[in-house]
């Protein structure tokens, strides 16, 4: 009789719990958010910071990984000083001066010319008109780095497209083909 009453809890149990079992939907999950995730939209409001903004603010005076400060400012008078006190922290190696040669191909040639005369393909195109030659310009390595880290007059920044050393080494290439063009 014992047995009979044990068996019947026992089945009582199990229909209970399966009674109660939904095929359609999945059990209990742990972390649902893992296995179904939420859609946000884009640039919408969001509580995941407590000062209600979409992303934190650094700390005061602290400088982002990699980034390195640039003192000269966007203005004539930051071009001036770049151009005397700007020194490039690389020495003439040809391995800086091959890989200058060919970010100058990429980034500047279109508009410069390969010799550095200002006959690229957009000048002869008359895509942009006026732009200079090396030969009829004082420049140094200086001034071409602010140039190419802020632009002038109608050429745009490239520090987006080129890093610091990057810069210095298209610089490198830059006076050599001046010195070309002067001899």
């Amino acid at each position: 009789m014992k047995k009979h009453l044990h068996f019947g809890l026992l089945l009582l149990l199990g229909i209970t719990v399966t009674s109660c079992f939904n095929p359609s939907k999945p059990n209990y999950q742990y972390f649902p958010n893992m296995y179904e995730p939420v859609g946000y939209e884009t640039y919408a409001d969001s509580d995941a910071f407590a000062n209600g903004i979409e992303a934190q603010i650094p700390v005061n005076g602290t400088i982002a990984r990699g980034w390195q400060p640039y003192d000269y400012p966007d203005t004539n008078e930051g071009y001036e000083a770049a151009k005397v006190e700007l020194v490039s922290p690389l020495a003439n190696s040809e391995e800086d001066i091959a890989t200058g040669k060919e970010l100058y191909g990429i980034y500047c040639a279109v508009c410069h010319g390969k010799k550095g005369d200002g006959q690229g393909i957009l000048m002869t195109r008359e895509k942009f008109l006026g732009v200079p030659s090396y030969a009829d310009r004082e420049i140094t390595p200086g001034s071409i780095y602010h140039v190419l880290m802020y632009g002038k007059n109608a050429m745009g920044s490239h520090a987006g497209q080129v890093n610091a050393k990057e810069r210095w080494q298209i610089a490198q290439h830059v006076m050599q083909l001046r010195e070309k063009l002067i001899k």
